[in-house]
């Protein structure tokens, strides 16, 4: 299934403030039940994240990004995170991608699966980000 992208509020201030490096920090998706809002700013402000355990690691999942610029455009991409279940992981709804360098632990943006996932044993789940269109664009 796919998920419409959305961006948080303050992802283009912490880059213009060099708060996120999106070349080379870690980043990572954190799968949680409860709805991000626009404003939130860091990791702490995410609520009700899926138990540790049973293949899912408290923090986040890593991902790989690549940055890649054509005619002025910069392109976020990121390596698919596939999720094995080795015992039931969830609910959960929103997958939501931070930068885990960054001081705070930065928020960049979350998607909306539309209604609660709950894996059992041997289930997975996988993050497939856009590889053509990449996570975001900033022109």
């Amino acid at each position: 299934m796919t998920a419409p992208f959305n961006k948080f509020n303050s992802t283009v201030d912490a880059l213009s403030k060099k708060l996120l490096n999106l070349s080379s920090d870690t980043m990572k998706v954190v799968f949680t039940n409860a709805a991000p809002v626009a404003t939130n700013v860091a990791y702490t402000d995410l609520t009700s994240e899926v138990a540790n355990g049973n293949g899912y690691t408290t923090g986040g999942l890593a991902t790989t990004p690549t940055l890649s610029n054509s005619s002025g455009t910069e392109k976020l991409v990121c390596v698919n995170v596939t999720l094995t279940a080795t015992g039931a992981v969830g609910p959960f709804r929103y997958v939501v991608l931070i930068d885990a360098t960054a001081t705070g632990h930065e928020l960049i943006g979350w998607w909306d699966y539309g209604s609660s996932i709950s894996l059992a044993n041997g289930d997975t789940f996988t993050v497939s980000f856009d590889a053509t269109n990449g996570v975001l664009t900033i022109a």
